[in-house]
């Protein structure tokens, strides 16, 4: 997938995400990281509002993308696959003393927290109207959800550059999908694979004791 401006398209970012399911409902590591750079490019068309989220972001897409090209990289193939082999294999700081501060577990778990507030974000951007504030809506979508991880300073600074947020009908415009209602109708049918990824990765963090991975 190209990400040049001219031929960045929000609506081909989430249709990767669809893809990211096999038949097991098992989550696919590869389409997922590739969704990962689309959502990061999108995100940098705003301008250096979001970098504090792409840019820890693309440190992670990284680190995942060399487990994916090591000698190990069958293991990372699916999440699944991943949770097991790192579990199995005694490489999750489960007891959080600061070691396996890279482990895949501990690094998908950044996106997915990530993962929820762009799904809020857009969600709320979706059903909003012309009125809606986009900044107000960004902060209600992050204080639901990454506000949790983060230290106050960063909260405080992410919610001040909220404030410079563009209107509702540039940041539509900005998904390159034609026009604001087309917009809509895009993220109606893509954002449900996105809340099912997000949900199937919650229950399997969930069921091994991840959520709170240091």
């Amino acid at each position: 997938m190209a990400h040049g401006d001219d031929t960045y398209n929000l609506k081909e970012v989430l249709v990767t995400f669809k893809s990211c399911l096999n038949d097991k409902q098992e989550i696919l590591m590869d389409p997922y990281l590739e969704g990962w750079k689309g959502l990061v490019s999108f995100l940098n068309t705003m301008g250096a509002i979001f970098s504090f989220v792409s840019k820890d972001a693309v440190s992670k897409i990284q680190i995942m993308e060399d487990f994916r090209s090591s000698d190990q990289k069958d293991h990372y193939e699916t999440l699944q696959s991943m949770v097991s082999y790192e579990l199995k294999n005694g490489l999750v700081d489960l007891k959080k003393t600061g070691v396996y501060p890279t482990s895949g577990c501990r690094t998908i778990l950044r996106l997915h927290r990530a993962l929820h507030w762009l799904q809020l974000f857009l969600e709320s951007l979706r059903t909003s109207n012309s009125e809606s504030r986009t900044s107000l809506l960004c902060i209600d979508s992050y204080n639901a959800s990454l506000a949790n991880y983060h230290p106050w300073i960063i909260r405080k600074a992410a919610t001040m550059a909220f404030y410079a947020l563009p209107a509702r009908e540039t940041f539509l415009e900005n998904m390159k999908v034609g026009t604001i209602e087309e917009a809509v109708a895009m993220l109606g049918e893509a954002l449900p694979s996105i809340v099912q990824i997000y949900d199937i990765t919650q229950a399997l963090y969930a069921q091994h004791n991840l959520l709170d991975l240091p």
